[in-house]
């Protein structure tokens, strides 16, 4: 009788389902939303055996070989897959967010459409010192009056942004009137990123170092994505503080730009 080859599944078809429109909350008025993506672990794999003539193989391989590309960093692969995602933020977040340039963003016009009064709230637990050593941190040590400094911070929304409504009341144009705003109000984007970039957004957002606000929706995104690329998020995840690392060097690269005298001098 002859023996049946040993049937081989690829660990593929079984991964997580995610749906597109997932959304996890942030915060106490924000959220993420997976919109759309394109591509997963086998696109990956794809593009890097595309030089040989070659595409995906067996489960294995193809895992081992998403590894060795991420241990060793050849990033190119993981451009073959894209994420679009819908974000509702404070605008102090997405100041963060756009300093990485290889996203691309689009953002409510406070120009064209008037703001609704929608901000992050503050927490007594928030209301912490400020770190003596690294000068752009916080401490968890909170400061004598944490009630009363979030019921400042929150009086100062409902200040601005009724001296927001009053402006426009009186017929000042949209994009006057906005200067009255707090960075404490909601805005939403649009915002589209490959893998390679938002693995490298994430190493540095996910750190404890990142602000807690942030760090909370890069959280949200990375469980978002992981359904989609399982392969790559637990090779990115061995070899995160190497990503951090380099990140860390890149994105401090794009904060140098040439003044007039053509010397290189850091954006401050």
């Amino acid at each position: 009788m002859t023996e049946l080859p040993e049937l081989q599944i690829d660990e593929r078809l079984f991964r997580p389902i995610v749906f597109r429109g997932s959304t996890k909350r942030v915060l106490d008025q924000g959220f993420v939303k997976l919109v759309d993506w394109m591509g997963g672990d086998d696109a990956i794999v794809q593009a890097a055996r595309a030089s040989e003539g070659e595409g995906i193989k067996t489960a294995k391989e193809d895992k081992r070989l998403i590894g060795y590309l991420m241990k060793n960093r050849h990033t190119s692969p993981f451009e073959m897959v894209e994420f679009k995602f819908h974000v509702a933020a404070p605008i102090f977040v997405f100041r963060q967010w756009h300093r990485h340039r290889t996203w691309s963003y689009n953002e409510i016009s406070a120009r064209y459409t008037e703001m609704a009064d929608k901000h992050y709230a503050a927490d007594p637990a928030r209301m912490t010192t400020q770190d003596a050593k690294n000068h752009q941190a916080s401490t968890t040590l909170p400061v004598a009056d944490a009630e009363e400094a979030a019921a400042l911070l929150n009086m100062a929304h409902e200040v601005t942004y009724s001296i927001y409504e009053t402006l426009l009341g009186m017929g000042v144009n949209r994009e006057t009137a906005r200067r009255a705003l707090t960075f404490d109000l909601y805005s939403e984007m649009y915002a589209k990123v490959d893998l390679h970039n938002l693995l490298g957004f994430l190493a540095l957002r996910t750190d404890s170092h990142a602000q807690q606000e942030i760090r909370e929706y890069a959280n949200a995104m990375l469980e978002l994505i992981q359904p989609v690329v399982p392969w790559a998020i637990e090779a990115w995840e061995k070899n995160r503080d190497t990503w951090r690392e380099y990140e860390t060097w890149r994105l401090s690269m794009t904060e140098t730009k040439s003044s007039s005298s053509g010397k290189r001098v850091k954006r401050k």
